[in-house]
């Protein structure tokens, strides 16, 4: 009686034990559930290209990323010369592409204004010769001595001093708004000089 009664727990044991590996196998067999997600790749950024120019050490076009400031700029310009200026510079202001950032140089901002007109009454032939100068009474830029650049307003004996260093090491200046790439010489300056200078024939 005992040997039947060992036998019996003997294969129900095994039928539980099936029943649980059979389980198990069933569930490692099953698919994962939902649909699987797939990550697209971040976008690299697009670069721009700007231009900088004036007192840096290497001026030309500069390729920068979104969101770059004028600092940015500066360093991939090869950074400032010694004499920039820096006092109305935001070194901080973001940039976008097509700009032309330009470093002035110190004393840009210095140079003296035009000279002041007579207090006299000017004689009208005078008034008419002052208004339309003639071709022979500009100064070419290309040629002048020292004392005609420095007769010119804003342009004192160092101004004058490199206009002449420029046009011996870079050639004769194509127009006159190339004296503008003369350190020192600012938009400022030269609409003042605009009327008064001539590259030539």
């Amino acid at each position: 009686m005992k040997h039947w009664w060992g036998l019996a727990w003997a294969i129900a044991f095994g039928m539980i034990l099936g029943l649980l590996v059979a389980g198990v196998i069933l569930l490692v067999s099953q698919p994962p559930r939902g649909v699987a997600v797939q990550l697209e790749p971040i976008p690299a950024p697009i670069p721009f290209v700007i231009q900088v120019s004036g007192a840096v050490a290497q001026p030309g076009l500069c390729e920068l990323t979104p969101g770059s400031r004028v600092a940015q700029a500066i360093d991939c310009a090869g950074g400032l010369l010694p004499e920039a200026d820096l006092h109305d510079l935001n070194l901080a202001a973001r940039l976008e592409d097509g700009e032309h950032l330009r470093v002035p140089f110190i004393g840009e901002r210095d140079n003296p204004g035009p000279t002041p007109l007579s207090s006299q009454p000017a004689r009208p032939d005078a008034r008419s010769e002052a208004s339309t100068p003639s071709e022979n009474a500009l100064i070419n830029i290309n040629a002048a001595s020292q004392a005609e650049l420095e007769s010119l307003p804003g342009i004192g004996p160092v101004l004058a001093g490199k206009i002449i260093a420029y046009r011996q090491e870079h050639g004769p200046f194509k127009d006159i708004q190339g004296i503008v790439e003369v350190a020192g010489i600012g938009p400022a300056t030269f609409e003042q000089i605009k009327n008064l200078i001539t590259v030539g024939e």
